[in-house]
């Protein structure tokens, strides 16, 4: 039975595990010119987010002040809000410290992994999710110290462009979460939430940072797809 125990839940994650150390590779070079290994690894336990984490350095290449660099990263790091919420909805028959361990480490992947798994299993267990979120944090933390010690050896990390590098794994999971929702969801109502989201999300940036857009188009999705489903 699938979404049980916490080796299934590390076997789930080894495509986000490989994707994360690459990635991190990626972060740790940049960070290279501007933090040593041990900085960089602690920000990787503390912080534990890729699009923040990379924000945070070019804030620090750009010498930002501290609250600037705080106030970046809590607006990137909003949608984990909707993220949690979400996900602990499936685990809302386990305890509060359960929840709180599984969320604290649960990031765009790993979510986009519970997704797909929800699929195949009916019920899934803490331990399958903590599988799959520490695999991903270890993977995360090795890639990032990795990379900054390989980036002290390259002359001109920043000329890579490897800031892509978590662009293009977005895009990736985007792609494979559509593949499953067009096969659970009316395309109707699928495409008119996306839309709804697109649409929101342009107009917002007109009047509010772009975290913040993110955000409330996405809430707004989620009221409309709530609407449909009723309908």
């Amino acid at each position: 039975m699938r979404g049980q125990t916490f080796k299934q839940g590390a076997q789930a994650a080894v495509p986000t595990a490989l994707g994360y150390v690459g990635i991190g590779l990626a972060c740790g070079i940049m960070a290279a010119p501007y933090m040593n290994p041990l900085g960089m690894g602690l920000m990787s336990i503390l912080v534990y987010a890729g699009s923040a984490q990379f924000a945070m350095i070019g804030l620090i290449a750009q010498g930002a002040p501290i609250l600037a660099i705080a106030l970046t990263v809590f607006l990137i790091n909003l949608r984990f809000f909707l993220l949690g919420l979400h996900a602990s909805s499936i685990f809302r028959n386990f305890s509060l410290w359960q929840n709180i361990a599984m969320g604290s480490l649960l990031t765009d992947e790993s979510y986009g992994v519970l997704m797909g798994e929800q699929i195949h299993s009916k019920r899934i267990l803490p331990q399958w999710m903590h599988g799959n979120n520490l695999l991903s944090y270890g993977a995360w933390f090795l890639g990032t110290v990795l990379g900054t010690i390989l980036g002290g050896l390259l002359p001109n990390p920043e000329s890579f462009g490897l800031d892509f590098a978590l662009v293009a794994m977005f895009i990736g999971i985007f792609s494979s979460q559509f593949l499953i929702m067009l096969r659970r969801i009316d395309m109707k109502k699928l495409l008119s939430v996306l839309l709804v989201v697109g649409i929101s999300y342009l107009a917002l940036t007109i009047l509010i940072q772009n975290s913040l857009a993110v955000l409330f188009a996405t809430l707004l999705g989620c009221t409309v797809g709530v609407f449909l489903d009723d309908k």
